[in-house]
């Protein structure tokens, strides 16, 4: 399975490190070619750099790891090559000192990239834990399992993103169609509150506690 990561910032950086420690065949790219072989130095024999459009066009799963100001921009200009491609939504659209969420209620982020590549299958995930969590390789906080909350309208994408999220040790958790997305992202906003504003710290984030597992999502 090819992971190819757009963004060299520490989320898309630690992603597709483990990623590449698991045995996905990791492509980084990003606007600064150096950051991203940088990055793929980094991690492993696994990965490699490549220039956005060619990332794109050569994996099969692709993580959208740039501030949500930025995706218009990288989007537009390789739209063609998203097209059947699932593209995971790890954005969150924060205003210039983080401290409000630009898009709520009747929108999200990940609905209005999804209106920028109709063609690709927008799959939300892994934009409610710090970078710091996944730099860290541990899907724990003092010995809690942390969940991952997708969110895609289709389903077969969303169980591929699933089965990544399972590998790397985390609960994946299906909320449905992207539309709930709009719920997401404000929990996103909700840990950067608690962890920047209230001083907790970066080693914190959300468990859920269910019964019924997603089977669906979890990874044989």
């Amino acid at each position: 399975m090819k992971l190819g990561i757009i963004g060299s910032g520490n989320i898309g950086k630690s992603i597709g490190s483990w990623a590449a420690k698991l045995g996905y065949q990791v492509i980084f790219s990003a606007k600064n070619e150096e950051h991203a072989s940088l990055a793929a130095k980094a991690s492993g024999n696994n990965a490699r750099s490549a220039s956005v459009r060619e990332a794109v066009q050569v994996s099969d799963l692709v993580l959208l790891a740039v501030p949500y100001d930025a995706a218009q921009e990288v989007l537009e200009d390789v739209r063609s090559q998203l097209s059947g491609k699932i593209l995971i939504d790890v954005t969150n659209a924060l205003n210039e000192d983080m401290s409000d969420l630009k898009l709520g209620y009747t929108t999200s982020a990940a609905e209005e990239i999804a209106k920028l590549v109709p063609e690709a299958k927008v799959v939300k995930a892994f934009n409610t834990n710090f970078a710091k969590i996944y730099a860290s390789q541990n899907p724990t906080v003092h010995g809690h399992t942390l969940s991952v909350f997708l969110a895609s309208d289709d389903k077969i994408a969303k169980t591929e993103v699933g089965e990544l999220v399972s590998k790397m040790g985390f609960d994946p958790v299906d909320t449905g169609d992207l539309k709930s997305a709009r719920y997401i992202e404000p929990l996103a906003m909700l840990n950067i509150l608690l962890g920047y504003g209230l001083g907790m710290g970066l080693d914190i984030g959300f468990s859920l506690n269910h019964s019924k597992a997603a089977q669906s999502l979890r990874a044989a």
